[in-house]
């Protein structure tokens, strides 16, 4: 316990201190924490990590961070654009690679650079919000998740009786789930009171419901995947906490649902 907590005050200060200075610094921390992400998304897959298409899949993960508002041009191609070409080349190593590479691998690959990219990138999106204030909408998704995951937790001790997924998460309850809704929509009420010109008590709500249930499924879908492989956490990275997949699963599901149905403005 008294590891778990020096890892997280010592991580959460470097975090929420670049977080806060924004720009370059908080950029290269995403985008190291995406590429330590996808080395363990490929390790806990089996493939070699540091050879052959997972190389290619670091490369990708770094074009899809490459913040080109920072950088003050325009993206050379769209969202839809880059990930097709990006499947092609992955459907190619199945046939360069004669199927060492089979289509197994390279699509779980594949799901690892979109999963992994782009839920950094759009966390990068949001700190560099086109209407100047992308601390407050970052702090905003960063707390109602935060928010979410203490009500589940402490309302699922307190006062949980029935399993939400047994079969994927066996300590989660239906309870402790509507509690973490709550909270984390009370957090959002709570943005929403104190900055009225930025955000409306309706769409507060909004993203408040959206961080909770999108970001409990994100943690479920990371317990999911631990479970295939037969291992309790994606890494060690952080003492006590485990890898950045562990502690990341909710921000990069969160991040990209919120701006993609045009909750949060877009970069």
């Amino acid at each position: 316990m008294k590891q778990r907590l020096i890892t997280g005050i010592i991580a959460g200060a470097l975090f929420l201190g670049l977080c806060l200075l924004g720009g370059w610094s908080y950029q290269l921390l995403l985008t190291a924490m995406a590429l330590m992400g996808y080395y363990e998304f490929v390790k806990m897959t089996g493939t070699p990590a540091l050879r052959g298409s997972a190389l290619l899949g670091y490369a990708a993960v770094l074009i899809f961070m490459i913040p080109w508002g920072l950088l003050g041009v325009s993206a050379p191609l769209s969202w839809e654009q880059g990930i097709w070409l990006l499947l092609l080349l992955f459907l190619l190593v199945t046939v360069f690679t004669k199927n060492k590479l089979d289509i197994r691998i390279t699509a779980l690959l594949f799901t690892g650079i979109v999963y992994l990219g782009m839920g950094f990138s759009y966390m990068a999106v949001a700190r560099a919000s086109n209407d100047g204030h992308g601390l407050f909408w970052t702090f905003l998704l960063l707390f109602c998740i935060w928010g979410s995951d203490a009500g589940a937790y402490f309302v699922g001790r307190s006062f949980g009786k029935n399993k939400l997924w047994p079969a994927i998460s066996p300590n989660k309850t239906i309870e402790g789930a509507i509690g973490g809704v709550l909270i984390s929509m009370i957090i959002s009420l709570a943005f929403a009171i104190f900055v009225p010109d930025l955000l409306t008590i309706g769409r507060a709500l909004l993203i408040g419901l959206s961080c909770a249930v999108l970001g409990q499924l994100g943690d479920l879908v990371q317990s999911a995947y631990k479970r295939v492989y037969g291992i309790k956490d994606s890494g060690s990275l952080l003492p006590g906490h485990g890898g950045i997949l562990d502690r990341c699963d909710s921000w990069i599901i969160v991040f990209p649902f919120v701006h993609i149905v045009m909750l949060m403005p877009y970069y």
